[in-house]
Formats: C-alpha cells, structure tokens, sequence
C-alpha cells in the first residue's frame, strides 16, 4: 500500500547516510528525516489514532534515534530499526493517554500459533485490498482503531505499511510466529466487521429490488 516504504535498491544510500550521520554530518541526519518522516507519522497517527500524539511521536522516534545512533549496530535497515523506536514511543502514548499509568498492551492476548484459526490465513477480500476503496476507508479506519494496540501495530507495519513479516518482527522485538498469529488475529477482526459493513449495505439494496 505505502509507497514511501524503502526499496531493496536504496539501502546502500541508506547506509551511507546513517555513517555519515554517525560521523556528526547533521545534514545526512536531515535526509534521513525528510525520507521517513512521513512512513513514521503515517504508523504513529494509526497507533495513536491522534494527529498532535503522532506529531509527538515523530519527534521524539527521530530525537532518540539521533540520540542513539552510535549504537546502531547495521545489522538490520535504519528504518525498520527507526520503525521500532516510533512504535514503542506511539505505544507509551496509548499507555499514558488510556490509565495514566504503564500497563500491558498485550492482555489476554496468546500468540501461538496453535490457538490462531487456520482458515483466516486465506480470506478474501483482505485488508490490503479493501484498504484502497475510498468507500471502506472510513470503516476501515473505525475497525483498526478498535483493535488491540499489540494488534494493530503488527496490522498497520505488515498490512498498510507493506514490511515484510520479518521486518516486522524485528520493529516490534516480536518472534516470526508471534507476528504471523497477531496478524491473522487483527484481519480475522477485520473480517467479522467487515462482513457486517457489507451485510449493512446490501440490506437496504435488497429491499428496493422487493
């Protein structure tokens, strides 16, 4: 769905930036910060589901990897490592924001893969695809609104912001499965929502045809 995510091709641009960051030049910092700024305010606004949160959360993910550079091993892309800093700061808003006090995002919630309903993997239409009806976007945005934050935030990187599973993983210091089960979870929410969103519409259609 994103088109700003990085391309395979520009990670070696990538890396030549963030070393050139490392070395005090705060205008490859800058270039960094224009490339993802709108990728990072896009998954902060989802999470936080708040546009002044999300603005906060921009700042403060671009400060603390400016100010934690050094110790950016390039092992992995900057921006899945940015990523992953930009959601823990958009979850700690949720935190603060919903009981004023720090609690588990993840209640209640079971992440192997035996407790995930085999049949979800496949249905259509999914989520990508309805994500690009301009009709279905109000709902769809109401429906990742009301998933559970440790949902939504696999959701938004693997299904809006086009990151790979992995990638995933990675950003929100999750296991491969624990991704793969969260997601069929969120889109299985999607679904039942959905379903009823369709059903709403038809309703009115049928009895005109009566």
């Amino acid at each position: 769905m994103a088109t700003d995510t990085i391309k395979t091709g520009e990670a070696a641009d990538e890396l030549s930036l963030v070393r050139a960051a490392k070395a005090g030049n705060i205008e490859a910092f800058e270039q960094l910060i224009r490339r993802y700024d709108r990728n990072v305010f896009r998954i902060a606004q989802h999470i936080t589901q708040n546009r002044e949160d999300a603005e906060d959360v921009v700042q403060d993910a671009f400060l603390k990897a400016f100010q934690n550079l050094a110790g950016f091993q390039e092992q992995s892309k900057f921006y899945t490592w940015l990523v992953r800093i930009a959601v823990n700061e958009a979850l700690m808003k949720l935190r603060r924001r919903r009981t004023g006090k720090l609690v588990s995002l993840d209640e209640d919630v079971q992440t192997e893969d035996d407790s995930v309903p085999r049949e979800v993997a496949d249905w259509s239409p999914n989520p990508e695809q309805l994500y690009n009806r301009a009709e279905l976007k109000e709902i769809l945005d109401k429906t990742i609104q009301g998933l559970p934050p440790g949902f939504r935030s696999v959701f938004v990187l693997r299904d809006v912001e086009g990151l790979s599973t992995e990638e995933t993983a990675e950003a929100l210091d999750l296991s491969i499965p624990a991704v793969k089960s969260r997601l069929l979870r969120a889109r299985l929410q999607l679904r039942n929502r959905l379903t009823k969103f369709f059903r709403q519409r038809q309703q009115p259609e049928n009895g005109r045809n009566n």
